[in-house]
C-alpha cells in the first residue's frame, strides 16, 4: 500500500512537471531574424503600448493637453529589451512628456527575441 502511494505521488508530480515544461514551451519567445519582420513586430508592439488603456490612463492624468506628432528612435537588444530611446524630431516641446514616454518606452520588453549579438534600431512615428 505504501508503494502504491509512493507511485502516485511520483506519477503525479511526473504530470505536473510535464505540463509546466509544455507550457513554458509554448510561451517562449520566437527569434527574429529578417530586418522587416523586427521593424513591423516593433511598430505594432509600441502601437499597442500607446493605445493600451494603462498608457492611456496615465499619459491623460498628467499630459492630457499634450497633442502633436514625434519621430523616435528605439533600440532592441537579443532578449528583446529596449535599449535605447531617442527623440528624433518632435512638434512636442514638454520635456516631462517626452521623459515620461522615454521612461516608460525603456521598461517594455518585446515579445521577441533576436539572435546572438544582433541589435536593431526602429524609427517609429507616433501622433497623439
Amino acid at each position: 500500500m505504501k508503494i502504491c502511494k509512493t507511485i502516485l505521488v511520483f506519477a503525479f508530480f511526473m504530470l505536473c512537471t510535464n505540463t509546466l515544461s509544455a507550457q513554458n514551451v509554448f510561451t517562449q519567445r520566437p527569434v527574429l531574424t529578417d530586418e522587416e519582420e523586427v521593424s513591423a513586430t516593433v511598430t505594432k508592439e509600441i502601437d499597442e503600448i500607446f493605445q493600451s488603456s494603462d498608457f492611456l490612463k496615465k499619459k491623460n492624468k498628467k499630459y492630457a493637453d499634450v497633442k502633436g506628432t514625434m519621430v523616435i528612435d528605439i533600440g532592441v537588444v537579443q532578449n528583446g529589451k529596449v535599449s535605447s530611446f531617442f527623440k528624433v524630431d518632435s512638434e512636442i516641446k514638454n520635456i516631462d512628456f517626452i521623459n515620461f514616454m522615454s521612461d516608460y518606452i525603456l521598461q517594455h520588453k518585446f515579445q521577441f527575441k533576436l539572435q546572438k549579438q544582433q541589435r536593431y534600431k526602429i524609427r517609429y512615428t507616433v501622433t497623439f
